[in-house]
């Protein structure tokens, strides 16, 4: 017999079961692809793997492939979604991917421009690439949150633990260019990383900046988590109502 106190216990997919969702698979599938086709152009047109590695955006389309994949599993097979705090990360993370490339990176004003990098010429290849990690994926992966999850799931205190990723990121950065030999191409993946450019005090003063930008971001997508609507098909709910980001 379930009392009212054990009844609250019992996780919501125990009473409502979670349907199959093979749109919502097929979509989380190429999304990944996306990403993962990215990386292996990247990786194949490059002379060195371990270079492509250390960019936040190889690493965070790394991300994207895997989680992307396991959650179009878990549609197809009608499985409990992964944590909000996964995939919520996921989706900072592409979007900071995303945001930086085309409003930093990519902006001849903004500063840190590499559109005159010889190194980072978009030719062939490459342009292929470096649409589908910087624009498509981000792209993909925000109409996915936004169309295909439970709202109201991501929590203020998932904000500051998302942080500690770029924050890592920043660290292994600042190593990594410390122990190259100057003059190294992409010593330091990114110009406003540039120790060389910028000092240490100019690097830091970039990155606080950058991280207060980033947690901004982090708290907006938890507040539109708050506010959006959730789309429902005709007949069915498009998500489950167990605890969940992308399922």
């Amino acid at each position: 017999m379930i009392t009212p106190n054990s009844a609250a216990s019992v996780p919501a997919e125990a009473v409502v079961p979670v349907r199959r969702r093979p749109g919502a698979a097929a979509f989380r599938f190429l999304t990944a692809l996306a990403a993962l086709t990215g990386i292996v152009i990247d990786l194949t047109i490059s002379d060195s793997a371990l270079r492509v590695l250390s960019y936040f955006t190889i690493q965070s389309n790394i991300l994207v492939a895997v989680v992307l994949a396991l959650s179009a599993w878990r549609a197809w097979s009608a499985r409990p979604p992964l944590p909000p705090l996964v995939t919520g990360g996921t989706l900072l993370f592409i979007c900071i991917t995303g945001l930086v490339y085309h409003f930093v990176l990519a902006n001849s004003s903004s500063g840190f421009s590499m559109t005159d990098d010889p190194d980072h010429v978009m030719t062939g290849w490459r342009t292929v690439s470096n649409q589908l990690l910087h624009t498509v994926t981000p792209v993909a992966v925000f109409l996915d949150w936004l169309a295909l999850t439970r709202p109201g799931l991501l929590r203020l205190r998932h904000a500051a633990l998302w942080l500690l990723y770029p924050l890592a990121y920043f660290g292994f950065a600042l190593v990594r260019g410390a122990i190259m030999t100057p003059g190294t191409p992409a010593r330091y993946p990114y110009p406003f990383l540039d120790v060389d450019a910028h000092g240490y005090p100019g690097v830091l003063t970039n990155a606080v900046v950058f991280g207060l930008a980033f947690y901004l971001l982090a708290l907006a997508l938890v507040a539109l988590d708050h506010i959006r609507p959730e789309i429902r098909s005709p007949q069915n709910r498009i998500s489950s109502p167990g605890p969940g980001g992308l399922k």
